[in-house]
């Protein structure tokens, strides 16, 4: 999907599978350059008339409260993160200026990886060993030289 951003820039959000599969009835027909949800008179669907007479009351309807598009936004970014996507690529999905703005905001998320960090390592440590390299050495590249010698 491409959308535009505050600035009226264009960038293109990935839209799952199970979700298009749901959209299709609704975009069928529709032409390419069409809006998939568009004004009751057609063109541009302004949020605040979105909010008053289609999200909020389906969002009473279903019987949550508080739900917002923002609160969407937000749950997209960390479904990304918890999936494991690079950062950069969640910094084009929501049209941050940086991939610094991203981590500042979604950065608590990654620390949950510190474990999948620990696993990464020791799975690539056991693969050392069993290649015949030594388990329990430190590997630096100093001045394009390699140097090893045992963990103190």
């Amino acid at each position: 999907m491409v959308g535009t951003l505050k600035t009226h820039q264009r960038r293109q959000v990935p839209i799952p599978r199970f979700l298009a599969e749901e959209l299709a009835g609704h975009v069928a027909g529709k032409q390419p350059g069409d809006f998939a949800f568009a004004a009751e008179k057609g063109g541009v669907l302004h949020v605040r008339n979105f909010r008053r007479k289609s999200f909020d009351p389906a969002v009473c309807a279903d019987g949550v409260s508080g739900l917002t598009p923002h609160a969407l936004r937000h749950t997209a970014a960390s479904l990304a993160i918890a999936g494991g996507a690079n950062v950069k690529v969640v910094q084009a999905m929501l049209g941050h200026q940086s991939a610094t703005m991203t981590l500042d905001l979604y950065g608590h998320l990654l620390a949950d990886q510190l474990d999948e960090i620990a696993d990464a390592t020791d799975a690539a440590s056991a693969a050392g060993a069993a290649a015949g390299r030594p388990s329990r050495s430190v590997v630096a590249l100093v001045g394009g030289r390699s140097l090893a010698g045992p963990v103190r």
